[in-house]
């Protein structure tokens, strides 16, 4: 599936793809009905208190406008020949998962969480479950079903939300157990022409301004379940439906002075959508009471969202990195020379590219799927990376913390920068570096305080953590897949016992994921990612 060793990335164009001001005026053509802050929003594209969420998705369609960042940004299609944005792309190759990476860091160095890649995971994910659900039953209609609706998306260049985290409702019963039903997404209708939906997602990223949602479920499901195992397409001003959004980022905030000096610009909004007897037409259904098919799509995108966080929070942690090195230099220090000030950003490195070289290691040893043949990454390293930054995000806000000095939460107010009797003296005294302006230093330290201290980083922190799953998810996931069979039998064989006879030792079942063959999935040497220009030697 790879190219071969010396192919010429193809020329993409990205003259058919919306820009940020197209996407912008996009949102102006629909009506959907949206609450914030307690408040009815008359257009979307004009509310003050999602601008930060929609900057974010507007970068990734100027990204693909950057002759620069094309080759990473872009992708071509190589069933019909399209160029796609890279967050619409179904992998073809493990160069696919590796310039996807690449990609959401880069997007995520601009903006903190660039929220367009989860439809890339969802997307995928369904081309596999569609198939899988085909080949179960000897027909077609499910692959034609995704595949138009992927045209559809590709052609039009759509931003979706992935609705698939439900209210959920008492924890301990299953869907069909719960007292009131419409905690889950749930069918309560079909006819010749489609399904209707009654039911509420909870944790929805992006929900305000997008164009469509993708509902699916969040859990296995059992037989009894069968009506909340649905997945379909909603557009986000289909009847019925109702978003009750959170602000994005910090929006409005010291605007004049500057507080929230990267949250004002760009954040995320989340929200809970409430779907009251919504109808979806069957060709925007990819199945509705495929039960047994539910854990294969929450896998599968589990699997692919969690690959994409991983370049996420390394975009993230790149900005940490940055910061804090400004701020040691604005505080009079050089790293270098003080281990106090090194070994916490070395520490810092250490984790956001261990944690990121674990997502280059999923990309190169992913494996294509066999009923979809598009490429999904290996789970164990993907479950890893995804652990290792939800665990410790929290160190790398101390870690900028440590390097930073308290000055992020003690300075004065911004409106004192500006005020005759106090910023003069302000100015003098809380000056470090000779080479360093006052108002430079505590620009990054206001920045510091933004990225790490504020309400914008405890959001942060808590979608590194739990977004995607909880770490315990995480840890099942790798036990689940990692070849601990192959671990004892390597030790038995040591002990020149041989391996137990019993072959179904339940500790020796796993064996060997993710690789089919010793070499894995690429021949050694071959070139799996588009280099991006001027950075052919970066790691």
């Amino acid at each position: 599936m790879n190219a071969p060793l010396d192919a010429v990335p193809p020329v993409l164009s990205p003259s058919s793809l919306m820009t940020g001001a197209d996407y912008r005026e996009s949102l102006r053509r629909l009506r959907p009905v949206v609450y914030v802050d307690g408040r009815r929003v008359e257009s979307v594209a004009d509310e003050p208190a999602l601008q930060p969420g929609i900057n974010a998705l507007a970068y990734t369609y100027d990204a693909a406008h950057d002759a620069a960042l094309a080759p990473l940004m872009l992708a071509q299609r190589s069933a019909n020949g399209r160029t796609v944005n890279r967050m619409l792309h179904i992998n073809e190759s493990a160069g696919d998962l590796l310039n996807k990476l690449e990609a959401v860091r880069l997007l995520c160095q601009e903006t903190g969480c660039a929220q367009r890649y989860l439809v890339h995971d969802a997307m995928n994910a369904l081309a596999q479950v569609t198939a899988r659900i085909d080949d179960a039953r000897g027909g077609s209609e499910h692959r034609a079903r995704f595949e138009a609706y992927l045209d559809h998306v590709q052609s039009q260049d759509l931003s979706l939300a992935v609705a698939m985290t439900d209210a959920k409702g008492d924890r301990s019963k299953r869907p069909h157990e719960q007292a009131n039903p419409d905690t889950y997404v749930h069918v309560v209708e079909r006819n010749a022409r489609g399904i209707v939906l009654s039911g509420t997602k909870a944790i929805v990223t992006g929900a305000p301004y997008v164009h469509e949602f993708l509902v699916m479920p969040c859990r296995s499901m059992g037989r009894e379940d069968a009506d909340f195992a649905v997945c379909c397409a909603v557009p986000v001003d289909a009847a019925g439906v109702t978003i009750v959004s959170r602000p994005a980022g910090r929006p409005g905030e010291k605007t004049e002075h500057g507080a929230a000096l990267f949250s004002r610009r760009y954040g995320q909004a989340t929200g809970v959508v409430v779907f009251d007897r919504v109808f979806v037409p069957w060709e925007r259904v990819f199945y509705a009471g495929e039960w047994e098919h539910s854990s294969v799509l929450t896998y599968s995108y589990a699997t692919h969202h969690r690959h994409s966080c991983i370049a996420a929070r390394a975009g993230f942690g790149d900005l940490l990195i940055g910061a804090g090195a400004l701020m040691c230099e604005a505080n009079g220090f050089d790293p270098g020379e003080r281990a106090s000030l090194r070994e916490p950003m070395v520490e810092l490195i250490k984790i956001v590219e261990g944690f990121f070289a674990c997502g280059v290691a999923a990309s190169v040893y992913g494996t294509r799927d066999p009923h979809a043949g598009n490429y999904m990454p290996e789970p164990v390293f993907s479950n890893i990376g995804k652990l290792l930054l939800a665990t410790q995000i929290y160190d790398m806000h101390r870690l900028a913390h440590e390097v930073s000095g308290g000055l992020i939460v003690t300075l004065p107010g911004p409106d004192e920068d500006h005020n005759p009797a106090t910023a003069a003296t302000l100015s003098e005294v809380l000056r470090a570096n000779p080479d360093v302006p006052y108002d430079k230093r505590i620009e990054v330290a206001r920045f510091v305080e933004d990225l790490t201290a504020s309400y914008q980083a405890g959001w942060y922190s808590v979608i590194s953590l739990h977004g995607g799953g909880s770490p315990a998810a995480m840890k099942q996931e790798i036990w689940r897949h990692y070849p601990v069979g192959d671990k004892v039998a390597l030790v038995e064989r040591l002990l020149e016992r041989g391996v137990l006879a019993d072959g179904d030792r339940a500790i020796t079942r796993n064996r060997q994921p993710g690789r089919c063959c010793d070499q894995g999935c690429t021949r050694p040497g071959q070139p799996v990612m588009v280099p991006l220009p001027g950075r052919e030697g970066d790691r």
